[in-house]
């Protein structure tokens, strides 16, 4: 990690993926902004295990899919931490449904909480990074984007959405010592994951050449490196984290 101490805000960070970078940006000394929309409790713990560590950390409260509560958050961000340097878009959804039965307002959902979420925070945090010619966004998306999935047309289209906005950024602020980047995990042990039935999970594993699902914790230490300087000449990459699922 790098020896300056940065500001970070983490998009769904209450939870699974994001709570897990948090905690390890917080024992690297940066100072965390914790975003969640409806677990309130567990932003507050996750806040508390940041202050454990001796890190400075505010929670707020934003749904991603709403322009005006992301401005407000990030304002929030600024005036109580400072200007945000490290962006995590981690905050995401699903809503699985063959296409013939899905409904618009489902595909319309994770639409906007996944992909149109991403390019609110991302431009709304983008002009003190320019300004200071310095900052690191991480996109967190999915092999679903790379490889798509039954039952999950709309979340695939929101992650291979986040792709090609995250290459297009990526050069659009290059010059600027900014990078930008996707990591794309695999099936993860998350809440998310935790809903799956034993047949479910039983016919996921037969895609992963490892036999196993992911821990959050095996996601952040990737994560968190392309949040350093070391990292500074790495930009627009997507990153696999899935066990070979996707190879």
């Amino acid at each position: 990690m790098d020896n300056k101490k940065r500001i970070a805000l983490i998009t769904g960070a209450s939870r699974g993926i994001g709570r897990s970078i948090a905690i390890r940006l917080a024992k690297a000394g940066h100072k965390i902004a914790i975003n969640y929309n409806s677990h309130k409790n567990d932003a507050i713990e996750v806040l508390n295990n940041i202050k454990s560590y001796g890190s400075e950390g505010i929670i707020v409260k934003a749904d991603v899919s709403k322009r005006d509560e992301v401005e407000f958050m990030i304002k929030n961000v600024e005036e109580n931490l400072g200007p945000i340097e490290i962006l995590y878009n981690n905050a995401g959804i699903i809503s699985d449904s063959l296409l013939m039965r899905l409904k618009i307002e489902e595909f319309d959902r994770v639409i906007d909480t996944n992909l149109k979420g991403t390019f609110y925070c991302t431009k709304f945090c983008l002009n003190n990074m320019i300004k200071n010619r310095w900052g690191r966004i991480i996109n967190i998306s999915s092999v679903v984007g790379l490889r798509g999935n039954v039952g999950q047309s709309n979340y695939a289209a929101s992650k291979a959405g986040i792709h090609a906005f995250t290459k297009s950024v990526a050069k659009e602020v290059a010059t600027r010592n900014i990078t930008v980047n996707v990591v794309a995990p695999g099936y993860i042990s998350t809440a998310t994951t935790d809903v799956l039935t034993e047949k479910q999970k039983k016919s996921v594993m037969a895609w992963i050449p490892m036999q196993r699902f992911g821990e959050p914790d095996e996601i952040a230490p990737l994560a968190t490196f392309l949040s350093t300087e070391e990292a500074r000449y790495i930009t627009g990459a997507i990153m696999r984290v899935d066990g070979g699922m996707a190879i």
